[in-house]
């Protein structure tokens, strides 16, 4: 008896400390959850509209007078990048009469430009020369319209003298050579002293 209380005491304390280190194992603190990560949203970019391109400005029609071995001779509009040929086509074709061998139908016409057509044994006018922009005119001199060499459409632009009077200025002068003189423009049918008292400032030969 004496033994068992003297070790009664260190016993007692061997059997708690035993389940207090047994209770320690049996708890365990709970771990946390991670904080959440927030979820990242993929969005599909949306695509710009693509601009339209500007519209193709359409080139501007021709006018052009065509007279000469025509069955129709005339003023007519074509359109950019038409020939003698299609020129002739729109005044209802060259007449039997006409001279096409000295005309050359695949050159382009240009804007104000006559296209005449030779008669058998009629004298083969030059070609034009068309300037370009910003140049003087072949038929102004010193700022006049040379009457020997203008066309129709710088005839046209004199006062008082319209597309019908400029072109008979090209036919007197086609049948009866360069005029020598301003005052010889009076030769030509409805062209007179009023309308070259008008003009005569304006006019120049060569």
């Amino acid at each position: 008896m004496e033994r068992l209380r003297r070790f009664r005491w260190p016993i007692t304390a061997a059997l708690v400390l035993l389940g207090i280190g047994g209770a320690r194992l049996l708890w365990r603190p709970v771990a946390k959850p991670p904080p959440a990560v927030p979820a990242i949203v993929v969005t599909t970019p949306i695509p710009l509209p693509t601009p339209e391109p500007p519209p193709t400005p359409k080139p501007a029609p021709l006018v052009v007078y065509v007279s000469g071995a025509v069955a129709r001779p005339g003023v007519y509009t074509l359109p950019a990048g038409a020939r003698v040929a299609d020129a002739l086509q729109a005044a209802g074709g060259a007449t039997a009469e006409a001279d096409l061998v000295h005309l050359n139908l695949a050159r382009r016409v240009h804007d104000e430009e006559q296209v005449h057509v030779p008669r058998q044994g009629e004298p083969t006018p030059a070609a034009p020369n068309v300037a370009p922009a910003g140049s003087t005119p072949s038929g102004a001199t010193g700022g006049k319209v040379n009457i020997n060499t203008a066309g129709l459409a710088e005839l046209d632009s004199l006062p008082g003298i319209g597309p019908g009077y400029a072109q008979r200025v090209i036919d007197y002068r086609t049948s009866h050579g360069p005029f020598r003189s301003i005052e010889e423009i009076q030769n030509v049918p409805g062209i007179g002293a009023s309308t070259f008292a008008r003009i005569r400032e304006l006019i120049a030969v060569e």
